[in-house]
């Protein structure tokens, strides 16, 4: 139930109630204590980072997808940093090497390319090679990271025992948005394809897209697997790294009618866009819901929702209500802390959403607020 007064918020803002992400860590921690794996935060989904202090308290640390994201997890999150990407530009390096605990290759090329800065360097860095097992259960490919032709992770035919020398773990990653069942499936195919090189590791990395604090979610069965592999390999460390789990159901987009007009259908243009303000509605695509609203012709009143943008298609979606839309009445985007906030843009000069928390202790707290020159200093 939403309980926060929102009456005196400006618009268009991103609402996080910190109540349950409290919830979503208190789940992940609880499966850490059980099972002795380590949770990160992978920053890609969630990177709000005036909330890093109170996750800290409950997961490992943060995984990157660059230099930028590793600066932000060394400098605000101060536990375990850890980095994949495709390919690392040359010219980051010496600062990844300063800044992270481990370092995930994602194929032996760049292992070589890097191996002997790694192993010289006065720290110890933990460095993994990503694998692509060939198997995922994924239906659409632009979020598989195993269809064919993917780029992500060395496939078994592309590795021999004497490429691994000196690295100390195995990651894969070929879930979205899927439960422990899938992961169940997908683990065994890992096991039999690449057990040979695992049982010669520290640890192995799950990667992400397990829906952990999704209702009905098999917590049970999650801790099965990581036990399965924890109990098979003389108690390897098992690592997972959700963003969706972390931040699930968190967060809201609130936003405001600017007008309604009709087009065949009566059609409300808002102050937020989906374009700008939660791109994977067009991108995924998906229809996210609207607190007390149904769907279309399901109550007595459907509208169309639409940004504020000159994009044609800035169509968030066909929704029902049981009163008439006015100007200036406030809707209420559910399930929008993860990726909308680290995907938005300032396409046509739009402002971006304030962020904004609510806290048990102190209610509602503006964290940061945009204006002009967030969009003027983009480009020059």
């Amino acid at each position: 139930m939403f309980d926060i007064d929102i009456s005196n918020l400006k618009t268009p803002c991103y609402l996080l109630d910190e109540r349950l992400l409290i919830k979503n860590l208190e789940v992940l921690k609880s499966i850490q204590d059980r099972t002795g794996c380590k949770i990160l935060l992978a920053q890609k989904c969630f990177s709000m980072f005036s909330e890093y202090p109170l996750m800290a308290e409950y997961l490992t640390g943060t995984t990157a997808s660059g230099l930028y994201e590793a600066k932000l997890g060394f400098e605000e999150f101060k536990k375990e940093n850890h980095i994949f990407s495709p390919a690392y530009p040359k010219q980051d390096f010496d600062e990844i090497l300063e800044i992270c605990d481990h370092i995930v290759f994602n194929s032996t090329n760049q292992w070589n390319k890097y191996k002997d800065k790694v192993l010289n360097y006065p720290k110890h860095i933990s460095c993994g090679l990503r694998v692509n097992p060939e198997y995922s259960e994924i239906e659409t490919d632009i979020y598989n990271p195993c269809f064919t032709g993917s780029r992500l992770g060395s496939t078994l035919s592309n590795i021999d025992e004497k490429s691994l020398d000196g690295l100390e773990g195995i990651h894969f990653h070929t879930m979205c948005e899927q439960g422990a069942d899938t992961l169940r499936r997908t683990i065994k195919v890992v096991d039999e394809k690449f057990g040979k090189y695992i049982k010669n590791m520290k640890w192995i990395n799950f990667g992400g897209g397990h829906h952990i604090t999704k209702p009905n979610y098999d917590v049970d069965t999650l801790i099965e697997c990581i036990m399965c592999f924890k109990d098979k390999y003389n108690d390897i460390d098992v690592y997972l790294e959700p963003g969706e789990a972390i931040a699930l159901d968190c967060g809201y987009l609130i936003s405001s009618v600017y007008d309604i007009i009709n087009n065949g259908i009566d059609i409300a243009i808002l102050d937020t866009s989906a374009e700008c303000h939660m791109p994977d509605v067009l991108e995924m695509p998906y229809r996210p819901n609207i607190i007390d609203s149904g769907l279309p012709n399901e109550k007595k009143y459907t509208y169309r929702l639409g940004g504020n943008t000159c994009l044609a298609g800035d169509i968030i979606g066909d929704y029902s209500f049981d009163k008439t839309l006015q100007e200036g009445d406030k809707l209420i985007f559910c399930d929008m802390a993860i990726y909308s906030m680290v995907k938005n843009n300032t396409f046509n000069g739009t402002p971006l959403p304030s962020i904004v928390v609510y806290r048990e202790n102190e209610g509602i707290k503006v964290i940061k607020e945009f204006g002009y020159q967030d969009f003027k200093c983009r480009l020059s």
